[in-house]
């Protein structure tokens, strides 16, 4: 069998599987991003989540002794909500961006890579064959844009023209020689749309991110969220859309190809107030499955803290005083006075006096204070 004839195979396989694109790129070095990762680098632009060894990042030789051709692979995924519930005075909802609707997507990728994994050592039983997703060290959206699965947009991700940005993308690397596919053009043309919508500036240029100022990377985040970011969080609680949903090439793009991609709405836009008592085993068991969960509970709940603050929902008051008097965590304690003190109302001013002669954590008590003087200002207007 040639090359060409196991491409076609392996193509009209991965559809058979479920794998909506597919591409196929060398494996050589990846030389420009390299020296984007290293002003990356040296700009601190990096979010401390990726891979920190530039080599194992760029050369996929290092990954597969004798890589030859890189397979990548794209899954849509759906950008609209069927029966999304209303967010209203006294119930109001967070939200998790769409890369975090249904099923975690590293699991459903790395299903359908161990698949096309197993159906080329079946046809080539000698090949080696290595498979990431997300967390490895390639860059799936270099390999993505190599393979021409799309261009590498303004907003860093991959846009192809069938599916937008609302992709899932994995790779596959193997030493069998296969026909490589062409980038595309990047079409992206004078359209800043994304880096003017960026809620925190982020996005410095086009295709360029610092990663320590993206609501997507703070909202994983586990300490204090720096004050310059919380009123732009918004009922964000973990990822954010702005740079997708503003984007002219997502018009319209809404795919519901994956029953195990589909948003349980009550987990996706679930009520904020409830997650503020939420033990382990019950967070556990209703965000367990999806990939906003990985960094475990606190980043949710201190997110839900603000977004609380941000819809000033004084129903949550009560719920927020517990906190502040009883977490033993200092970021959630100390949140929640600030969330008090932006909320206001009658017991604010008395509950952040009682904490503040408490309180013993430095942090948390430079929380306290900003909450009074939110207090007092609220008093004095």
């Amino acid at each position: 069998m040639t090359g060409a004839q196991l491409k076609e195979e392996i193509v009209a396989y991965s559809k058979e599987i479920g794998i909506d694109k597919i591409g196929f790129a060398n494996a050589d070095v990846f030389a420009g991003l390299k020296e984007r990762l290293r002003l990356q680098q040296e700009l601190n632009y990096q979010s401390g989540f990726e891979e920190e060894d530039i080599e194992k990042r760029t050369k996929p030789e290092l990954l597969l002794s004798g890589a030859s051709t890189i397979i990548s692979i794209a899954l849509a995924y759906p950008s609209k909500m069927k029966n999304a519930p209303r967010s209203i005075k006294g119930e109001r909802r967070g939200i998790f961006c769409r890369a975090s609707w249904g099923r975690d997507y590293h699991h459903i990728l790395r299903e359908k890579l161990a698949l096309l994994e197993a159906f080329i050592l079946e046809k080539v039983p000698a090949a080696q064959v290595k498979s990431m997703v997300d967390t490895g060290e390639l860059s799936d959206r270099a390999v993505a844009e190599r393979a021409g699965i799309g261009w590498s947009a303004k907003n860093c991700a991959i846009i192809s023209p069938e599916f937008g940005s609302y992709m899932y993308l994995g790779e596959l690397i193997t030493n069998v020689a296969l026909p490589v596919d062409q980038p595309m053009e990047d079409q992206c043309g004078t359209c800043n749309k994304c880096v003017d919508a960026c809620p925190t500036g982020a996005l410095v240029q086009g295709g360029q991110l610092d990663s320590n100022k993206c609501i997507a990377f703070l909202t994983q985040t586990k300490g204090f969220l720096p004050d310059q970011y919380r009123e732009k969080l918004g009922n964000r609680l973990y990822g954010c859309d702005t740079c997708q949903t503003v984007c002219p090439e997502n018009k319209g793009k809404d795919f519901h190809h994956h029953d195990e991609m589909e948003p349980d709405p009550e987990i996706a836009k679930p009520l904020l107030k409830p997650l503020l008592t939420i033990s382990n085993r019950d967070f556990k068991e209703k965000f367990g499955q999806v990939s906003g969960s990985w960094r475990g509970k606190k980043p949710i709940q201190r997110n839900a803290i603000i977004a609380l603050a941000h819809f000033k929902d004084e129903s949550a008051v009560p719920d927020l005083i517990q906190l502040m008097h009883t977490d033993p965590r200092p970021v959630i304690r100390g949140t929640a006075a600030w969330a008090i003190g932006k909320i206001g109302g009658d017991q604010a001013a008395l509950e952040l006096s009682k904490a503040k002669e408490r309180e013993k954590d430095d942090l948390v008590a430079l929380e306290i204070d900003k909450g009074l003087k939110m207090v007092r200002n609220q008093e004095i207007s």
